[in-house]
């Protein structure tokens, strides 16, 4: 994937390492995935998906840290396959990708699910180091059901009057 090719970011936020952050996210993310044309249970994976890497950036990257910069990147692509883009960039702790594995899921604990959760509800999540420091995640999802033609809202595209 070179990002040279991407088309721009539709959405691309800075946000600090700060855990009350999280739900506004969500809420962001939950509501551009129906837009694109998520239902709400795939939205709402979508917005669980991020929660997550958040909170890892968060509690791993930045050892809970509040003045750590996390950047969020949204992209709605059509080519090849309608997909939603969610790239996470952070300056982070590094860790090898090789190394981030979801923990066993019969071992019986609290914690340890995210990354088996990213993986389990997206099409694609893919981490990367990044240079000089920090990580990068890039989630993907393709909608099960055709996402709408453009991605006006659909009052824009409704409102015009009825002449008889």
């Amino acid at each position: 994937m070179s990002e040279q090719h991407d088309p721009p970011p539709t959405i691309r936020l800075e946000l600090l390492s700060r855990p009350d952050l999280l739900a506004p996210v969500r809420a962001m993310i939950v509501s551009l995935a129906e837009r694109f044309g998520f239902d709400d249970i795939e939205s709402g994976h979508l917005a669980l998906a991020v929660d997550e890497a958040l909170a890892n950036v968060i509690r791993h990257g930045y050892e809970s840290r509040p003045d750590g910069r996390i950047w969020l990147t949204i992209r709605l692509l059509d080519d090849p396959a309608p997909t939603f883009r969610i790239e996470i960039e952070d300056e982070g702790r590094q860790i090898d990708p090789s190394q981030i594995n979801p923990r066993d899921l019969d071992e019986i604990r609290p914690g340890g699910l995210g990354v088996h959760i990213m993986r389990e509800v997206t099409d694609a999540c893919d981490f990367e180091t990044r240079s000089p420091r920090g990580m990068r995640l890039v989630l993907e999802k393709m909608p099960r059901r055709r996402p709408p033609h453009d991605h006006r809202d659909a009052d824009e595209t409704s409102s015009s009057p009825n002449r008889t």
